[in-house]
């Protein structure tokens, strides 16, 4: 199976390359800026031709939520726009496309997981951007597969949990949210659970069931402080003194507001596909582990 990633120096791309190489059946090739620039349809015409693959996995995207507040025509372009055009050129050669989107497609206002069928009200521009990008992609390629997920760590490349045990490792005072509740993400995991997908709906027919929405997350959930303690507590290079806070999201120096709930039910996932990410709480033993250890990909 030939499999084009959109996208190649962010989290979910390396890991996808990382787990493609240790799959005897998966060429993948990551293809990302200049060289495949969705705002480019050309370059997105040439890439699709030439590299002529089974699936393409979309994981490019304009993903600073605090600089979409500053930049929302860029990061419509980049996350609607260019998804589209994305799609649409997959659909013309008859491939289908997986497209990651985000749980900040959500206002974060219900008791409970999201589920795939609740309904969209994002509160941030680039939660805006991702919605209709998912609109675009449904619209441009009927045989979409539309993956939302969030708080994604991994020990390759700048998230949550690298940035925390970096600065608590140099002696910062940590002040982190308690009233934003999420499910976390690890994206080696995620990117299994993407190849796996890949080879179960390559080939399938546009009328199929498989095509649609679906949420991804690790098991379990959590909220920022409690998500910062687990990874402090499980690191060996952090001093035990290290200073960290539990305060209200309001008190934090942000411009764009994030969802309080952002957790996801992921049960149509493993209805239809037969996949199910593992806990949280181990999925971040394995990412602190390789952090800590120099070990990535």
């Amino acid at each position: 199976m030939r499999i084009l990633v959109a996208g190649w120096h962010g989290q979910v791309a390396l890991a996808l390359s990382a787990a493609a190489a240790r799959r005897a059946d998966v060429v993948a090739y990551a293809v990302g800026r200049p060289a495949l620039d969705l705002c480019d349809r050309p370059s997105v015409g040439r890439t699709l031709f030439g590299i002529a693959p089974d699936v393409i996995i979309n994981t490019a995207a304009y993903t600073d939520v605090e600089g979409a507040e500053s930049e929302p025509e860029i990061a419509r372009r980049r996350n609607t726009d260019g998804a589209a055009a994305l799609a649409r050129q997959a659909a013309r050669i008859g491939v289908p496309v997986i497209h990651l989107s985000t749980v900040y497609v959500f206002d974060g206002e219900k008791t409970g997981p999201y589920l795939e069928t609740d309904a969209t009200a994002p509160i941030n521009a680039y939660g805006r951007s991702k919605r209709d990008g998912e609109a675009a992609v449904a619209a441009a390629n009927p045989r979409h597969v539309i993956l939302r997920t969030g708080w994604i760590c991994s020990p390759d490349g700048a998230n949550f949990v690298t940035n925390v045990l970096a600065r608590a490792a140099h002696g910062e005072a940590l002040e982190v949210a308690d009233d934003q509740h999420g499910s976390p993400t690890y994206a080696p995991a995620l990117a299994d659970a993407i190849l796996d997908i890949a080879a179960q709906v390559a080939g399938r027919g546009a009328d199929d069931a498989a095509w649609g929405v679906y949420h991804v997350a690790d098991g379990g959930e959590t909220d920022w402080h409690g998500f910062a303690a687990a990874a402090l507590g499980l690191s060996t290079r952090v001093a035990r003194d290290y200073s960290l806070t539990a305060v209200s999201s309001k008190a934090l120096p942000v411009r764009a507001p994030r969802p309080a709930n952002a957790t996801l039910a992921c049960g149509r996932l493993k209805e239809q596909f037969g996949i199910a990410l593992p806990e949280w709480r181990l999925s971040l033993a394995d990412c602190v582990r390789r952090i800590e250890g120099g070990e990535v990909r």
